[in-house]
Formats: structure tokens, C-alpha cells, sequence
């Protein structure tokens, strides 16, 4: 099942509960109306819509989070060199279509790639994805000006 969170609470923390227990996207209730219908469908096929303040807020946290303490080598030893440049790009928001074209590859192959990258790490979703890719240092936030 596929939970795609709607709320009027633009809260870091209501966010961060519902991406651990398993949603797939997380939106405001000042979401356009005629956007909903795609964000479901977008979540049903296993991408991860976030509101855009949601995300900038996610993005900015996670830059001012320590270096990861384990080694990227042990954390993703499993997967292959093409499978960590789908995932680096799952990471910075592409789409599938987006990774084909970056890394000429066929939107079959990437679909592929995806699959096993969700298998191999355990995860159940792209914003599953997105974590281990920054939890491991596989990518890094920009750190906002000071």
C-alpha cells in the first residue's frame, strides 16, 4: 500500500513521522485541487511528491546534519557503480525519465536500476531512496550561505 500524507500541519515533525512510517509523499491542504489526483498517482507508481516547503526544510536539515559516522563503502557495498548514479540522482530529485536521458540509458533500464536499489537497501519507496542516499554521504545538502 502507498500513503500519500495530506495535512494542514506544516510541521518538521509531522513530516518526518509520516516519511519514517512509510508515506510516500507529503502535502499541504493549500495543494492546488487539481494537483491532488497527479500527487496520487505519482505516489501510486512509487515516486515521492513533498510540498515545496516541505522539501526545501528537508533539504536544509539534512545539511545541518553531522557527517555520517559509517563508511559509504560498507553502507552501499551491495550495490553496483550504475545503481550509485541512479541513486545520486534519485537523491537530487530526477525522475526516471530525467536519469534515462542524464546517463543515456532506456527508462526500462532505469526502472530496472530502481528496483534493485529498493530491494538491495530495503527500501519501500524513492523517499526511502533519498535517505539512505544522504544517510550514507552518498550526497550532501548544500550548506546554505552563512
Amino acid at each position: 500500500m502507498r500513503v500519500l500524507m495530506l495535512t494542514t500541519f506544516d510541521l518538521d515533525e509531522y513530516v518526518y513521522a509520516a516519511l519514517r512510517a512509510g508515506a510516500g509523499g507529503f502535502l499541504l491542504k493549500d495543494t492546488p485541487p487539481g494537483d491532488l489526483p497527479a500527487a496520487i498517482r505519482v505516489v501510486a507508481s512509487g515516486e515521492a511528491p513533498l510540498a515545496p516547503t516541505v522539501t526545501r526544510r528537508l533539504i536544509v536539515g539534512f545539511s545541518r546534519l553531522p557527517e555520517p559516522a559509517r563508511p559509504v563503502a560498507r553502507e552501499l557495498g551491495g550495490i553496483t557503480g550504475r545503481e550509485r548514479d541512479v541513486l545520486a540522482l534519485i537523491a537530487r530529485g530526477l525522475s526516471n525519465a530525467e536519469i534515462a536521458g542524464h546517463l543515456t540509458l532506456s527508462l526500462a533500464t532505469v526502472k530496472t536500476h530502481v528496483g534493485r536499489l529498493l530491494g538491495k537497501l530495503g527500501a519501500r519507496d524513492r523517499a526511502q531512496l533519498v535517505i539512505v542516499a544522504y544517510e550514507t554521504g552518498l550526497v550532501a545538502a548544500a550548506r546554505p550561505p552563512r
